[in-house]
């Protein structure tokens, strides 16, 4: 969440209101206009303050066409009900709620099926607001069991835990490295792999590391991480050293594509050195914004001191969480689309977004002037840059042009040692059609002459040319 500054005006403009929007007086109405960045003294009427806010946000970009954000941007109405009939419901009161938990206990027990634990009622798990929190979740539990197994040296001054993972990791497991006091040791990229080398990481691994992530689905470039080769370097680390490190699974995206549509694919529980998974419900879980999922192999893969426990309908409800309150909608809304799509379901949804990205990314290198880094075969999100001829323009000049017909396609440089070179991503979702993605290329090609003609590219500073990250 970005921090605002507050900003004053000496002589600060209110806003603006139509007398259409008054409900009784409009004269009156517009003379007391609220001001923006002071409550005003006076309510509005319902209606007036509606459409003041709904005015401002006509001027936000349509998510529909955000080919940046890879987060749920069309459900269905009934999914959209059943949301507004649960967002009162702060789903952490499970005495009061006890259906909002059982949905949530359900969820868990179909994840736990979906992604081959052992014994999936034995597996534990629980709902978050995202991956970001999910993720701090699993790292928390990481560094405990470490601590756990080096109490005898830990904590300590000349001690401190460390976590590897590769560069092109979203930037919460920074987060969580910085806030728990965890130094993450970075796998860089190197020529065309984006991203985890599996015996580079193993060679960051010493007595002081707690885990290992493996991404499924890079934001980058929606390349899947050799999750199965990264056990196998691990396993032979323990062989020669004796040290076992288990591997967390960052499945933000790819933990609700890959069981679909990759199922020969082995990354998960089936590994017995994965020993917790996440996953965005928001993203290829087909939910709006506002869920994760947490679960870890069994009971001794989450310390039981990290677990708060709630009595519920007379039994035992274990939570385990960073926030507190929050609604029950999304979780609804999880639940509805597992029983709405089931396996088959998902599989349908899935493939159509995959065969889109695929066809889409044919599309686009066969224009001629650009180079594919990946296909959209992995996740429904592919990467390219413009090809090597090409010196009028670069991939902000093309993010920046897109926009003026309303997409917006992120462009951004690459990460350590790949710093040369910069691209252009789509992501592909549920909603975004092969009719939208056939004007997206049309829009595109009729960009590229006026492109061609520049004398150079038009960007100054790479930094400021885009709000687009990964």
């Amino acid at each position: 969440m970005p921090l605002h500054q507050v900003h004053q005006e000496s002589d600060e403009r209110p806003l603006a209101v139509n007398p259409f929007y008054a409900a009784a007086d409009p004269a009156v109405e517009m003379a007391e206009a609220p001001p923006k960045h002071r409550l005003a003294h006076a309510p509005l009427p319902p209606a007036t303050a509606y459409q003041l806010v709904h005015d401002e946000l006509m001027l936000d970009g349509n998510s529909r066409l955000n080919l940046a954000t890879f987060v749920t941007t069309w459900m269905e109405p009934q999914a959209g009900r059943l949301m507004s009939e649960c967002c009162d419901k702060n789903m952490i009161d499970k005495d009061e709620y006890p259906r909002t938990a059982e949905l949530e206990r359900r969820c868990v027990a179909m994840l736990a099926d979906l992604w081959n634990a052992p014994d999936p009622s034995a597996a534990v798990g629980c709902s978050t607001t995202g991956s970001s929190e999910a993720c701090m979740l699993a790292g928390m539990a990481l560094k405990r069991r470490w601590a756990k197994r080096n109490a005898d040296r830990y904590p300590s001054r000349d001690v401190r835990p460390n976590l590897v993972m590769g560069v092109n990791v979203q930037v919460c497991w920074e987060k969580f490295c910085t806030f728990w006091e965890v130094e993450a040791r970075q796998v860089p990229m190197e020529g065309d792999r984006f991203h985890l080398d599996p015996q580079a990481a193993a060679e960051l691994c010493d007595e002081n590391t707690i885990g290992v992530v493996g991404i499924l689905g890079s934001t980058f470039d929606g390349s899947y991480e050799p999750i199965a080769e990264l056990c196998a370097a691990l396993d032979d680390l323990q062989e020669r050293t004796g040290l076992d490190v288990p591997v967390h699974v960052d499945g933000a995206s790819g933990g609700m594509v890959a069981p679909f549509l990759d199922e020969d694919l082995v990354w998960d529980f089936r590994l017995p050195r994965v020993a917790s998974i996440n996953t965005s419900g928001h993203k290829y879980g087909l939910v709006y914004p506002g869920v994760g999922w947490a679960l870890w192999r069994d009971r001794e893969a989450l310390p039981e001191e990290l677990v708060f426990r709630v009595n519920y309908l007379g039994g035992d409800m274990p939570t385990f969480a960073l926030n507190f309150s929050r609604p029950g909608a999304q979780v609804v809304a999880q639940y509805y689309t597992f029983l709405r799509l089931g396996r088959e379901g998902y599989r349908l949804v899935q493939q159509s977004t995959r065969d889109v990205a695929r066809r889409l990314a044919e599309r686009i290198e066969a224009l001629g002037d650009f180079r594919l880094l990946t296909r959209g075969d992995q996740l429904p999100v592919f990467a390219f840059t413009t090809a090597a001829d090409i010196t009028s323009y670069d991939v902000f000049d093309v993010s920046r042009r897109l926009r003026e017909n309303g997409w917006l396609v992120p462009a951004y440089t690459f990460p350590p040692n790949r710093e040369d070179l910069s691209v252009l991503r789509v992501v592909c979702r549920n909603g975004f059609s092969a009719d939208l993605a056939e004007m997206f290329v049309e829009d595109l090609a009729r960009l590229l002459p006026d492109l061609r003609r520049q004398p150079h590219p038009q960007t100054r500073d790479r930094k400021a040319a885009t709000g687009f990250h990964h």
